[in-house]
């Protein structure tokens, strides 16, 4: 199957030193690019962390120091990576939560500006789990009945996302599932604006979920004391709040979602 795409779509996985998105550092990227017209392009490198790997992620990766300390770092390789995915859509397997929220972290630690606007995101794991709940392993065990071999290096991860993502398309095309209303719907289509609302699951108006959009389309606090009361509210009674934010460990995208917001305000005040 050929993907319907109006524009490049960049799938992308990373092997990095741990899981937080706001501290820990990418040792390894690939992402496969897909053109329209069915194009591919793949680009994988190893990264210096300039942190040590600890040794339950080598464990999974088998990526040591050793291995990347002669690598560049990705502040060194952050404008080539930007150019490549320009333009793209992005999508993986966990990216809405990992991926993408990582790989936007090191680009603003490196001082190259990562905006999702325009962009449509496709989790894949979300489509998975949508439609039979399981992981990347049993995924493609599942989908296209082969094992991967090399598991948890970037590249066979990633190569075989995409062909996970291209059986569900063959197999849940026409597939009918009922929402809570019991309403019956097409969930899965060869359209990527729609599998990106499909996966999106939440409105975030960042990528770590700390800052949300409610009904009224208003970005509000999805954490802490000010929960779901919203973030201009809140800087316009609690001014510090921001100043307390911006000098904790949130993660930089959060941070820039609330500095365009407090942007806002002021020029909005004239």
């Amino acid at each position: 199957m050929q993907l319907n795409l109006t524009k490049p779509i960049a799938f992308i996985d990373l092997e990095t030193t741990g899981i937080n998105v706001a501290s820990d550092r990418i040792v390894e990227i690939s992402i496969l690019k897909i053109h329209p017209g069915g194009k591919e392009e793949v680009k994988t490198l190893r990264v210096n962390p300039e942190m040590p790997i600890p040794a339950e992620s080598s464990a999974i990766h088998h990526i040591f120091d050793g291995d990347v300390k002669d690598c560049q770092t990705f502040k060194q390789l952050a404008t080539q990576l930007s150019s490549f995915i320009d333009g793209c859509d992005l999508a993986g397997y966990n990216s809405n939560k990992f991926d993408i929220p990582l790989l936007a972290e090191e680009f603003l630690r490196a001082d190259v500006d990562f905006d999702l606007r325009n962009r449509r995101l496709v989790d894949v794991q979300n489509i998975f789990h949508i439609m039979e709940q399981r992981t990347l392993s049993a995924a493609y065990k599942f989908y296209c009945n082969k094992e991967i071999e090399n598991a948890h290096s970037a590249e066979a991860d990633i190569k075989a996302t995409y062909e996970v993502f291209l059986a569900q398309l063959e197999k849940y095309k026409e597939v009918e599932i009922a929402d809570e209303k019991g309403n019956k719907y097409i969930p899965v289509t060869n359209n990527i604006e729609a599998l990106s609302k499909l996966t999106a699951r939440g409105r975030n108006a960042d990528l770590a979920g700390r800052i949300q959009f409610n009904v009224k389309g208003e970005e509000v606090f999805a954490f802490g004391k000010h929960k779901d009361k919203s973030v201009e509210e809140i800087f316009e009674k609690e001014p510090s709040y921001y100043k307390w934010m911006m000098d904790n460990e949130f993660p930089l995208y959060t941070k820039k979602i609330i500095t365009q917001i407090r942007l806002r305000m002021k020029t909005s005040k004239g």
